[in-house]
């Protein structure tokens, strides 16, 4: 039995299709107001309940052999992205898991202090390595599924919001390659108790993003790039009446402010482990927009 946390989200869902179209068993992780009718449908058994609550990741654990963690922390760092994955991997090692994948983030071992779920990220890393359980960490830059929305407004305003340095470089992932590789995983004798950096099939400054999709919807871009003082005014703002979000608006602030790209030899590297071809971000939103 498989477990996957993030069950409805962008990479859980798609990992639990990849999974189901290879007749794997699957226990979804989720929540009792999201939208999981579609993981009933591909045959998935779901587990209705709350990662905050440790009594709910005990019971969604029993009787697993196999622990994907893909949820994300929805601005609360410390109980989603840390405690319930340290959690997880307790109830883990008392399950015997023959082996867990993590998603963490591009860059979580760089030190960011002033990012709460890069922090949360490392430390997970850190733990689930020394458990003594059989793991793969996967590190994806950007990915592609999160602009969609972004795509959407884009077709019909034009308009493209670029804060900071355009120039900035980015490995913008295939989120369908991203399943791939985590369903893979498991499978893979070369992918075990290994860290892997995955990112998109190109290299990109993030200023190409909307130049791409001038191509797809032959449209030419507006562009609106503020600098990052206007989000550091905003968090001083945010800060006077709301502190955690602040604090939390430290993570959006790093994305922004920093590189988070894959080198060319670690995407040739996990393109032969995994034994496919990453897909480039033009190609994946064409496929999704129907274009």
């Amino acid at each position: 039995m498989f477990l996957v946390t993030g069950a409805t989200g962008g990479i859980g869902r798609r990992v639990v299709r990849s999974l189901r179209e290879r007749g794997m068993p699957v226990r979804a992780f989720v929540r009792l107001l999201s939208r999981y009718s579609e993981l009933e449908h591909r045959g998935a058994e779901t587990f209705i309940g709350d990662l905050q609550v440790d009594r709910d990741i005990q019971k969604a654990c029993q009787g697993v052999q196999y622990i994907v963690s893909a949820h994300g922390s929805d601005g609360n760092a410390f109980a989603l992205d840390y405690h319930a994955n340290i959690e997880l991997i307790d109830r883990a090692k008392e399950q015997k898991v023959q082996h867990f994948v993590f998603i963490s983030i591009l860059g979580a071992d760089r030190g960011y202090e002033d990012a709460p779920v890069f922090k949360a990220k490392r430390a997970v890393e850190k733990y689930l390595q020394a458990s003594g359980i059989n793991y793969t960490i996967l590190r994806p830059a950007g990915l592609a599924s999160n602009l969609l929305p972004l795509a959407e407004r884009f077709r019909q305003t034009g308009l493209y919001l670029l804060v900071g340095d355009g120039k900035n470089r980015t490995s913008i992932v295939s989120t369908d390659d991203l399943a791939q590789i985590i369903v893979n995983s498991f499978m893979l004798p070369e992918a075990r108790n290994r860290t892997f950096s995955v990112g998109g099939g190109e290299i990109l400054q993030r200023q190409d993003v909307p130049h791409i999709l001038g191509r797809i919807f032959n449209i030419e871009p507006i562009i609106i790039n503020p600098p990052l003082l206007a989000v550091d005014g905003f968090r001083t703002v945010t800060g006077l009446f709301n502190p955690s979000l602040q604090k939390a608006l430290g993570t959006f602030r790093t994305l922004l402010d920093n590189e988070f790209f894959c080198t060319r030899e670690e995407i040739t590297q996990l393109e032969e482990i995994y034994h496919l071809k990453m897909e480039n971000l033009e190609s994946f939103l064409r496929r999704y927009l129907a274009i």
